[in-house]
This record gives C-alpha cells, structure tokens and sequence, in this order.
C-alpha cells in the first residue's frame, strides 16, 4: 500500500459535485421550514411531514439510480457523470420556482399556489435524488480502497466549502436588522446564488475529470490487489459477502441511521428552535451553523490522517462520543439563554469536529465491503440508512417539541448518537490501517 499515491487535486474536483449538492441541501434544511411556516403557516409537525419527504423520496431514489449508474452503459462521459449533469439541470431550474411561489403567495394568498409549491418541491427532491448517489459514486470509482478515507475527507472538506458558501452568503444578505420585523422575507437572491454554485461546481468538473479513463485505471489496480476484495464466489461464479461481513455492513448501517436521526434532528429545526427559544433571526442561525461548518472543514484533512493510523472505526467512535456531548452542552447553553453565546459557538465547532470523525470514515467503510462493480449500490445502502432516519427524525422532534416544548432538541439528538456508539461496537469489518507513520508523513504519500 506504500506505493498508492492520492492526487489531491483530482480529488479536489472529483469533490465539486458535492460541493453543489451540500450548498442546496444546507439552503433546503434551513429555509423550506421557515417558509411553510411564515408564508403557508403550517404548524410543526406538518412541517416536519414535508421536510421528510425527501428522505422518503431518497429511501427509493438513492438506491435505484446508484444501482443504475453501476449497470449503466459506459459514455465518453463515464457511467456517473451523466446522471450529474441532467440531475443538476433539472434542480436548477425547479428550485428558483419555489421563492417566485411563495413570494406570490405571500402577495396574494391562493390554495392553487401552495399546491403549486409543493408540487415543484416534490419534483425538485426527485430531480436532486437522480445524482446524489451516482455523485459520490465517483469518488470511490477513482479511488483504491486503502485510501478512501483519505479521500473522502477531501470530498466532505468539498462540500463543507458548500455549506460555507451559503452560510456566509446568507449572513451577508440577511443580518437580523435587516430581516426583522418585515412580514415577509424575499429568499429569491439565496436560491440564484445556489443556483450558480451549482452550475459553476458541475461545469467545472465536466471538464476537468475524465471518468472513464480515470475509473478504468482504478478497476485494473484492484484487479492486481484481490485482497481488497471482501467477497467470496459463492461456488456459482457470483460473488456474495460472507455472513461476518454481512452482520458487520447491517450493524453499521443501523449506527448511521442512529447518528443521522440526532443530527439532522438538530439541522432541520435548529432556524426554528433559534427563533422560538431566543428570539434570533436566519442571519444569526447561519452564523452559529457556520462556525461548525469551518471547524468540519478544518478537521478533514487531520481526522483523515488520524484514521489512517487508529483505523476508522475507533476514529468513528471518538466522533461520536464528542458528538452526544456537545448536544448535551447545547441544550444546557440554550435552555435559559435570550442570545447565542460564545461557548454555544464552541460547542458547536466541536459539533463539526465530532461530525467530521464520523462522516469521514463512513462511507468508506460501507463501499469497502463491496466489489468494485457494486459501489453505486453500496452508496446507495449508505445513504437508504441515512434517509431512513431522516424519514422519521423531523417529524418526531417537531412533534416532541410541539408537546413537550423546543428544548427537547438537543437532548433528543443526543440520545440517538449515543445509541450509535453501541451499534457500532459490533462492527468487524470495513476498516483499513495504514502503516503508522509520524505526523504529516501519514499524509505524505498524497500527490499535489
């Protein structure tokens, strides 16, 4: 494994189309709820009803096009980026219909026109369920296996950068002076600017990554390496996982369900909880999601260095024991605060800490059990675990706090990644050591 060398650059671009799916699902996640609410004035828990209907939608979407583009017929432009290109076209044009919808309604209120929303926001979840697998797809198709976890800590540093992109544009467009005490908020130039993040990421990408060159490669250096390879012939000339390593994929997908649950709890209701609970407008929300978005970004690359030496499993656990602890802290610094503080700001660059040690490490441990000509499916199995929660988490946490009250977030969250940890104790397969090395000669392998 010495000789494997991960280009960073190519990484880096490979990781633009996640960058485009993490700035529209950070602008999704924080401004869907705020507009049923303040423009359709739908109570919590049907609100938490809609925004699971994207994960409802990714239950079926996500496996089947990651499935497809597996046995999709090889084109000059690969088997993944065909499914990139027509899934962020199709996105584009359907989100910039929503703010014209609910800026019209918000004029002049008509039945036809919450209809109208919610029927665009169903096609749009569909048309951003087309890619999203084949999207992450890719990585694993261009990179060996030893060195996913490196690499996907570039991917999730990527789509960081995407979330960043937003938060900050948000905060700069909407400052709490500006927005407060308006009976309605014009969201339209938040969508344009995702838009365009969007375009430019997937265009750049087109036509700097050469797929199936890239992926043939990649496909000739596993066949020189069968003990990467976690299958067994099952005597009929197909391959199938044995029974540990079956167990072993089922436990960790039950973890990433868990840990999902907790922390898309946190990110759906987080604007709304801010609101009720301390009185704080979008721009001062973007601000508090920013600061654990730059302290994941900051983490990438040391947590990947970091597992390639400890493995990723224990990596994955030190993550989720740091990630129920901030939830904790966050409820304690909210419960009886009218602002956000600085330590609640801390916590939640922990929160970005914590969740960059477990995102990170993952995926790869999912698509290490799998063959080669399987990754789209594999991705898919991880994100059906993820989705899976996401089904179920916003509408229960809008129903808990609609009953018992808004500060049964956090301690929600944090149950559910506690749960993970026990989980993931029973999972023996899907972890990959690198030789231990000193400091940044861990990482030194890399390519510029």
């Amino acid at each position: 494994m010495n000789e494997l060398k991960l280009n960073n650059k190519r990484t880096i671009l490979v990781g633009l189309a996640f960058l485009s799916i993490c700035a529209f699902w950070q602008m999704y996640d924080n401004l869907v709820p705020l507009i049923l609410r303040e423009t359709f004035h739908m109570d919590e828990s049907l609100t938490g009803v809609i925004m699971a209907a994207d994960n409802i939608l990714a239950l079926f979407l996500l496996p089947l096009f990651g499935g497809l583009s597996d046995r999709c017929r090889e084109t000059r432009a690969g088997r993944r980026t065909p499914f990139i290109l027509l899934g962020t076209g199709a996105a584009v044009v359907l989100m910039n219909l929503l703010p014209a919808l609910d800026n019209s309604y918000a004029a002049q209120a008509a039945p036809f026109k919450l209809v109208s929303f919610v029927i665009v926001l169903g096609l749009l979840l569909i048309a951003m369920g087309t890619y999203r697998s084949p999207a992450v797809a890719l990585m694993p198709d261009v990179t060996p296996k030893p060195l996913r976890s490196r690499a996907n800590a570039i991917i999730n540093l990527m789509g960081a950068v995407g979330g960043v992109l937003y938060l900050g544009i948000t905060a700069a467009l909407y400052p709490k002076a500006r927005t407060q005490g308006l009976a309605h908020v014009n969201y339209q130039p938040l969508f344009i600017a995702v838009s365009l993040i969007m375009v430019v990421s997937v265009l750049v990408l087109l036509l700097t990554i050469r797929e199936p060159k890239l992926a043939a490669e990649n496909r000739a250096l596993e066949k020189q390496h069968p003990e990467w390879n976690l299958a067994e012939d099952d005597g009929s000339g197909r391959e199938t996982l044995p029974a540990p390593v079956k167990r072993s994929l089922l436990f960790l997908l039950a973890s990433i369900a868990l840990w999902y649950a907790g922390y898309n709890g946190v990110t759906t209701w987080f604007s709304t909880y801010v609101a009720e609970v301390m009185g704080e407008g979008i721009g001062d929300t973007a601000k508090c999601l920013m600061v654990a978005t730059v302290g994941a970004i900051v983490s990438y690359i040391p947590i990947g260095i970091i597992a390639s030496r400890a493995g990723r499993k224990r990596t994955i656990l030190a993550g989720v024991v740091l990630l129920a602890a901030c939830f904790m802290a966050g409820y304690l610094l909210t419960i009886n605060a009218s602002s956000i503080t600085p330590p609640m700001y801390v916590a939640f660059a922990l929160v970005g800490l914590a969740w960059a040690a477990i995102n990170v490490n993952s995926l790869p441990m999912v698509v290490e059990m799998c063959r080669g000509s399987d990754v789209g499916k594999f991705t898919g199995y991880y994100y059906t675990a993820s989705m899976a929660a996401q089904v179920i988490t916003p509408v229960l946490a809008g129903t808990l706090m609609k009953h018992i009250g808004y500060q049964i977030l956090f301690p929600y969250a944090a149950v559910f990644v506690a749960l993970s940890f026990v989980t993931m104790c029973f999972v023996r397969h899907g972890d990959s050591k690198a030789e231990a090395k000193r400091g940044l000669e861990a990482f030194g392998e890399m390519e510029d």
